[in-house]
């Protein structure tokens, strides 16, 4: 078994999708993408391309939507009632309104995002696609950092994604929200 790879990568991303193309975010060098590799955090495909790469080297590839996200499912679009986002009686419109993606989970305790598309009176209609489902993905980048990663980097890394967070000293999310989505208590 290969060891995990401490990764921090600068990149440029683009959807390529039926519409054309979409410019969807960039991870500059001071704040770039970190990952450990094998731990699931990115794409495989992605960490396919650049595990192998070294400090300073670029690259420039485009996944297929099999490697990405996949095809978007039209089924995936749900209508639930609306009292599921209901407190006491009211939906919170500064979180539930159309065009806002909102955590979920389900039954099993598996959390998802879902996209609110429509809001009606008796229901609320929910896309659970991945936002990029359905889209080739371009990355564009460079690779700032590839190197062994400690047994600190990786068990930080495994905190954060079965939610127990870094508190600040994981150093997975470098204190700026990078990878965590600033859920981890100890961003800045």
């Amino acid at each position: 078994m290969e060891p995990s790879k401490y990764i921090r990568v600068s990149y440029e991303l683009t959807a390529i999708g039926a519409e054309g193309n979409e410019h969807i975010e960039t991870a500059t060098r001071e704040n770039p993408f970190l990952f450990v590799s094998g731990l699931g955090v990115s794409l495989d495909a992605f960490e396919a391309q650049v595990t192998p790469l070294s400090a300073g080297e670029t690259f420039d590839f485009t996944l297929d939507v099999e490697d990405a996200y996949g095809e978007y499912h039209a089924d995936f679009v749900q209508e639930v009632p609306r009292s599921i986002f209901e407190l006491d009686g009211k939906i919170d419109s500064r979180y539930i309104y159309e065009g806002a993606v909102v955590p979920l989970q389900n039954a099993e305790g598996q959390r998802f995002n879902g996209l609110i598309q429509r809001i009606g009176e008796k229901h609320i209609i929910v896309d659970l696609n991945h936002p990029l489902a359905g889209k080739r993905l371009n990355f564009k980048g460079e690779v700032i950092e590839n190197r062994e990663a400690t047994k600190e980097e990786i068990q930080g890394m495994l905190k954060m994604l079965t939610g127990e967070g870094c508190g600040g000293g994981c150093g997975s999310c470098g204190g700026n929200c990078g990878s965590c989505g600033g859920d981890c208590g100890g961003c800045e």
